[in-house]
């Protein structure tokens, strides 16, 4: 038996507002779209999903950690980016030995954690 990772979903209440924030201030690529789902990293094996939540287990996952981490070139453009956009930032840009790190959260308090390696 073969298994492979399809998606990983992130739970939302407003498909307009995450995209202004996974599109427009994060700059993921879209793969796909719907009325309830967006869809990035075309091509790639495993994609990142935006879902509405419309049951009731769905909207529990609204607003928390999602333990998802993106790798971003030039973070620090991409947190000031972020900052001037309204987006919270959970835990600010530092620096450490194993690289630049921010923890933040879309518009509807889900965290995602950036890094640049």
């Amino acid at each position: 038996m073969s298994v492979t990772l399809k998606n990983v979903v992130v739970f939302v209440t407003d498909l307009d507002k995450a995209k202004s924030f996974y599109v427009d201030l994060l700059g993921l690529p879209v793969a796909g779209q719907s009325e309830m789902l967006i869809e990035f990293f075309p091509g790639a094996v495993t994609t990142l999903g935006v879902s509405l939540a419309l049951h009731e287990d769905a909207r529990s996952l609204v607003g928390r950690h999602t333990g998802i981490t993106l790798k971003v070139e030039n973070i620090v453009g991409v947190c000031k980016a972020l900052d001037t956009g309204g987006v919270v930032f959970v835990e600010p840009l530092e620096s450490s030995p194993w690289g630049k790190m921010a923890v933040v959260q879309d518009f509807d308090g889900n965290m995602i954690a950036i890094v640049d390696r």
